[in-house]
C-alpha cells in the first residue's frame, strides 16, 4: 500500500483541475435529463458503484471495506410528446431500497414545464448530477454529504425550462421540509441536517419550503449555477394542537429550525482540462431554542451549529486527449475541499473543532468506454481537532447506461 500511495504521488504532482466527460460540452446531463430527451415511448437505464475503502495507519493494521454502494435503474414513459414520467429505483449497500425520485411532467414548450412528485432538490453540483461517470473520485465531495445532504429529494411541484436564447435554464419548486422533531432530534453539529431527509417515505409536512435553481451555460463549455433552498423544519408536534394553547405552540415552535441556503457552482471545460467548483452557505435560525428544546437526558443542550458551510475547487486533464478514440478517457485529478457543520453556534452552544475538516484528494479516473469508468485515489483528511492528516485509499468501478 504504501508503493501505492508512492505510485499516486509522483504520477500526480503536477497535475490540476476536473469537470465533466467530454471537452467543451455545454449543457452537462443527468438520468433524467437523458430519459426526457428520448424520443422512445418507453426508456430504460441505469448506474451503479462498486467501491473498497482501505484506511492506511503507519502505526495500526485495519481492515479494508468493500461495498456495493448503490445500484439505481431508472425508467422513463411518454405518455405523450408533452406528459413525460420519470422514476429512479435505488438499491443501496445491496439490502436498502429507495425511491431516488419518481415525476410526472406537462410539457408546455421549452421554457415552462409543470413537474410534481418525489423531486431532486435543485441545489449544487452532485445532487442531481451524481451518477459515477459524471464526476471524478470514487465518493462524492464531502461537502455534498455534510452540507447538502446529498442524494437530498422531498415531495412537492414547480415548474422547470430552458431559455434557449438567453442560454438559461431554471427550475423552481414548493416541497416538503426536513424532519426536524418527530419524538427526538433529528439535526445535530456533527451531521447537520442529514438525519432530517425524509425522502418522500411516509413522510410529513407542517410548513412548505422553496428552493430554485438557475444555470447558465452560454459559453462553450462552461457551466454556472446559483441555488437556493429556504423554508422552516418539520416537526409532529404540530399535529392536532390547539391553536389557543399557547403553550403547546411555543413547545411545537421550539423544535422547529429555520433554514435559508445558498449554493454557487461552476464547470469549465477546455482542451482536455477540466475545471470545477462549488461553495455552500448555510444558515439556521431558531438553534438555540431547539438545542435546549432536544438536549439530551442528562441536561447537555444539543450542539446543532446556527451557520454551516464549506467549498471545493477540483481540477483534471485527460491525458488521452489527443488520441484517436473520443469514447475513452484518462483523467489524473486533485481535489481541495473544505467544510464545518459549526462555522458558528448559538450563544452557550459547545463548538467541536472535529466538526471543522480540511481534505485534499488525489487520484485518476479511466473512462474504459463511455458509461463506464475505472477510479482509484489517495485521501488525506485533517479536522481542525487533529494535528496530522488520516489516509486513506479508495478505489471502485462505476457504470450509467
Amino acid at each position: 500500500m504504501k508503493l501505492l500511495f508512492s505510485i499516486f504521488t509522483v504520477a500526480l504532482i503536477n497535475i490540476q483541475l476536473f469537470a465533466q466527460l467530454q471537452d467543451n460540452q455545454s449543457v452537462f446531463q443527468n438520468s433524467a435529463d437523458l430519459l426526457l430527451a428520448s424520443d422512445s415511448k418507453l426508456s430504460i437505464g441505469g448506474y451503479g458503484e462498486i467501491h473498497y475503502h482501505q484506511p492506511l495507519d503507519a502505526d495500526l493494521r485495519q481492515n479494508g471495506e468493500l461495498d456495493v454502494h448503490r445500484l439505481v435503474m431508472f425508467f422513463g414513459y411518454n405518455f405523450s410528446n408533452r406528459v413525460q414520467f420519470v422514476t429512479e429505483i435505488e438499491y443501496e449497500h445491496v439490502s436498502e431500497v429507495y425511491v431516488e425520485q419518481m415525476f410526472l411532467q406537462y410539457k408546455l414548450n421549452s421554457w415552462l414545464n409543470f413537474r410534481g412528485g418525489l423531486l431532486l432538490i435543485p441545489v449544487g453540483i452532485i445532487n442531481e448530477y451524481h451518477e459515477p461517470t459524471t464526476f471524478n473520485g470514487v465518493d462524492r465531495p464531502f461537502i455534498d454529504n455534510k452540507i447538502s445532504p446529498t442524494t437530498w429529494r422531498e415531495i412537492g411541484f414547480g415548474i422547470t425550462g430552458n431559455f434557449l436564447e438567453t442560454s438559461l435554464k431554471y427550475q423552481l419548486y414548493l416541497v416538503n421540509g426536513f424532519n426536524g422533531y418527530d419524538g427526538q432530534a433529528k439535526f445535530n453539529g456533527r451531521n447537520g441536517l442529514r438525519g432530517g431527509r425524509q425522502k418522500g417515505a411516509e413522510s410529513y409536512i407542517s410548513a412548505p419550503n422553496l428552493t430554485a435553481r438557475v444555470e447558465y451555460y452560454g459559453i462553450r463549455g462552461l457551466n454556472m449555477g446559483l441555488s437556493t433552498y429556504m423554508g422552516d423544519s418539520q416537526s409532529r408536534l404540530y399535529h392536532k394542537i390547539d391553536k389557543s394553547d399557547d403553550a403547546a405552540m411555543l413547545r411545537a415552535d421550539s423544535s422547529v429550525v429555520g433554514i435559508a441556503m445558498i449554493g454557487i457552482d461552476g464547470r469549465y471545460n477546455i482542451k482536455g482540462w477540466q475545471f470545477r467548483g462549488q461553495y455552500y452557505h448555510l444558515s439556521l435560525s431558531n438553534t438555540l431554542q431547539y438545542n435546549h428544546f432536544t438536549k439530551s437526558s442528562d441536561g447537555t443542550p444539543n450542539d446543532l451549529g446556527s451557520v454551516l458551510g464549506g467549498f471545493y475547487v477540483e481540477a483534471a486533464y485527460n491525458v488521452l486527449r489527443n488520441s484517436n478514440s473520443t469514447s475513452t478517457g484518462l483523467y489524473p485529478f486533485i481535489r481541495y475541499e473544505q467544510w464545518d457543520t459549526q462555522k458558528k453556534v448559538a450563544e452557550g452552544i459547545k463548538r467541536s473543532a472535529s466538526n471543522e475538516n480540511t481534505a485534499i484528494t488525489t487520484g485518476i479516473s479511466w473512462f474504459a468506454a463511455k458509461g463506464a469508468v475505472v477510479k482509484a485515489e489517495m485521501q488525506l483528511i485533517k479536522p481542525a481537532s487533529a494535528d496530522k492528516y488520516n489516509q486513506v485509499f479508495n478505489a471502485g468501478i462505476g457504470v450509467m447506461f
